[in-house]
């Protein structure tokens, strides 16, 4: 997990984080898709997480901001799988149930939703 307590360039964090020193953990981090979430540890999942799609390299990355300032970055595997780490040495625990996929990695939770993908991507 990458954390971003310190002040970073602005538009990787909010000034208003930045300069208050101070952020709501219940407040939803800042963007136009939110997952739900459990960080640190937290029991309770809360559509808290905002989810961010960028490209690199071809592939589908998916960066998971926390309410915190903190994220974590994911690559979309197209084996079927669901998700992988992107960078960090902690691994990603995955299971598929249904639409949602739960996604464990060290102290934090997430869900996404999901759809299993049907073709062979051998093909």
């Amino acid at each position: 997990m990458i954390n971003a307590r310190t002040c970073l360039p602005a538009g990787l964090l909010l000034l208003g984080a930045c300069s208050s020193g101070e952020i709501d953990p219940g407040q939803p981090a800042e963007g136009k898709e939110h997952i739900g979430c459990a960080v640190d540890g937290a029991k309770e999942f809360a559509p808290v997480c905002a989810v961010e799609r960028t490209r690199q390299d071809g592939v589908l990355q998916l960066v998971i901001r926390h309410p915190v300032g903190t994220f974590r970055r994911f690559e979309v595997l197209t084996d079927g799988r669901g998700l992988a780490v992107a960078d960090g040495a902690d691994t990603a625990i995955v299971i598929a149930g249904g639409k949602m996929l739960d996604v464990t990695v060290g102290l934090d939770r997430y869900r996404f939703p999901f759809t299993p993908d049907t073709h062979d991507p051998k093909r």
